[in-house]
């Protein structure tokens, strides 16, 4: 804190972060926070901004993306057989989870390919050395390929092995990589496969990882420094808004050095928030958003591949306590600091209820340790059967806090909703299920996200404004707070920017 706060700049907010705690703080317990999170600042989400990937050279192939292929000779796709440990064929019709590639990216035009079981594809260097297999747990040389498109077709491409040569599809049950020369493209040539993306994740490890270590620190930067300014805290203090919730990854404990594929300067960032907070009387919530290993498998959990491996190891959970401690330690004494989020969307079965208390206590005390005010939020499971699964360890817990998402998308159940029934569902469903994690006794409640969106087609202004009422009504009555998501977005209901200057909600 010293090197970030003067005595000069503590001093000048000191009267206003005093008044404001006594009338805001514990000392109030009907102060509630109403924030917009501040998405696709500090943890990229690809949705949210997406010029942000304009500059990569051959976007189309970042980590994660998922390839298949299909042979034009054979006319059937490649398959890591039994979903991984043993070879790769060409003999199915259609593709699905083992016909599917994960792209590990080199560079611009290298890459590893994992397949379904979390093996990569690779040289038999154990028999002739020209098979391919999908046998081992980490990649190498062997596991490396160079993929080489048709200028003319670029769902058509080439897979060059380590050893120099392509692959073929010589039989349903024989790939090799034993083919050389140049090629016509033709439906003739064991050696052009058709490509289709079957799936895509644009967070920050896509972005970072796309630039490569070149360009991706100026690129960071500069989307740091302008896509959040002071001004846009000036803007939500004036329109009803007391909070923010603010997104970080793991990285950011690291700062100005972070694990490759990351860049530093977002610590400098989120510095810069906490400045602009206390200038304009807001309060901030801090929230892991992408912890180490990825704790639910989505871009905005930073997961290279879709994998979910957060919480399998002791040292995993002791690596993202220390990130908590270091977030907390750093920010404890500024006015500004209102709650620190542990986790944000763990998504259960693969986050286990286990390693979730155990992670969820040892970040408590975590916190504890630089701040007795600070309220400890504590996200709930995704796909949990049981909204209060948490309540025996937070419920002994002071200052603890429930966070809960409330969406009505993302389900087939809301597709054919009208927009009446979409607003009945938030006045009777979604009312019900905030008052069942919402007890005297219990922690607090928090909606840490809700949109005004929908799937609705044709919905008017008023539908809308209607939609947004609805939910600042109901979500209004956690214990909390709520935070809408988020403050710009290039979907515009998405951006409470745009819904407040369109007069679409007023808060």
């Amino acid at each position: 804190m010293a090197a970030m706060y003067s005595t000069r700049q503590l001093l000048a907010v000191s009267v206003v972060a005093l008044s404001f705690y006594l009338s805001h703080g514990r000392v109030n317990p009907s102060f509630k926070i109403k924030a917009v999170n501040l998405g696709g600042w500090l943890v990229t989400e690809g949705w949210i901004k997406p010029s942000l990937f304009d500059g990569i050279t051959n976007k189309d192939f970042l980590d994660g993306t998922g390839l298949q292929f299909k042979s034009v000779t054979v006319g059937k796709y490649l398959c890591a057989e039994a979903g991984g440990g043993n070879i790769i064929v060409a003999n199915r019709t259609s593709a699905s989870g083992w016909e599917t590639f994960s792209l590990w990216r080199i560079n611009e035009t290298n890459f590893n390919f994992r397949v379904f079981n979390k093996q990569f594809a690779g040289l038999d260097t154990n028999g002739n050395g020209i098979d391919i297999v999908a046998v081992s747990s980490t990649p190498g040389r062997s596991e490396t390929f160079e993929i080489v498109r048709n200028s003319n077709d670029t769902s058509r491409l080439r897979i060059k092995a380590s050893n120099g040569f392509f692959l073929q599809a010589k039989t349903e049950e024989l790939l090799t990589a034993d083919y050389a020369g140049d090629s016509k493209w033709g439906d003739d040539d064991p050696s052009v496969f058709v490509m289709t993306i079957a799936g895509r994740l644009q967070g920050e490890f896509q972005v970072t990882n796309g630039y490569g270590p070149k360009l991706a620190p100026k690129v960071m930067r500069d989307h740091w420094r302008t896509f959040i300014v002071e001004d846009d805290f000036k803007f939500i203090s004036q329109n009803g808004i007391n909070a923010v919730r603010i997104p970080v990854g793991w990285w950011i404990a690291s700062d100005p050095t972070p694990p490759q594929p990351y860049v530093g300067g977002s610590l400098k960032a989120l510095d810069n928030a906490f400045l602009w907070a206390q200038n304009y009387g807001l309060q901030v919530v801090i929230d892991l958003h992408a912890a180490p290993g990825s704790q639910n498998g989505w871009e905005h959990s930073s997961s290279r591949d879709g994998s979910q491996e957060w919480g399998q190891t002791d040292e995993n959970i002791r690596q993202t306590v220390d990130v908590i401690d270091f977030l907390t330690a750093r920010y404890a004494k500024s006015p500004s600091l209102y709650a620190v989020e542990l986790m944000n969307e763990p998504r259960a079965p693969g986050a286990s209820l286990d390693s979730m208390t155990k992670y969820y206590k040892a970040g408590y005390d975590a916190v504890r340790k630089h701040s007795s005010t600070a309220y400890v939020v504590m996200s709930n499971r995704l796909s949990s059967d049981d909204p209060r699964e948490l309540f025996p360890l937070a419920s002994g817990l002071t200052g603890s806090v429930i966070d809960v998402h409330y969406y009505n998308l993302f389900s087939d159940e809301f597709n054919s909703m009208s927009a009446q029934q979409n607003i009945d569902f938030i006045n009777t469903n979604r009312s019900s299920q905030l008052n069942h994690v919402t007890t005297s006794n219990g922690p607090l409640t928090f909606v840490g996200e809700w949109v005004a969106e929908w799937t609705v087609q044709g919905a008017t202004k008023e539908d809308y404004q209607r939609f947004a009422e609805a939910q600042l009504e109901v979500f209004g009555r956690a214990t909390f707070g709520w935070a809408y998501w988020t403050l710009k977005n290039v979907n515009n209901h998405w951006s409470l920017e745009w819904m407040i200057k369109n007069g679409y909600i007023k808060i």
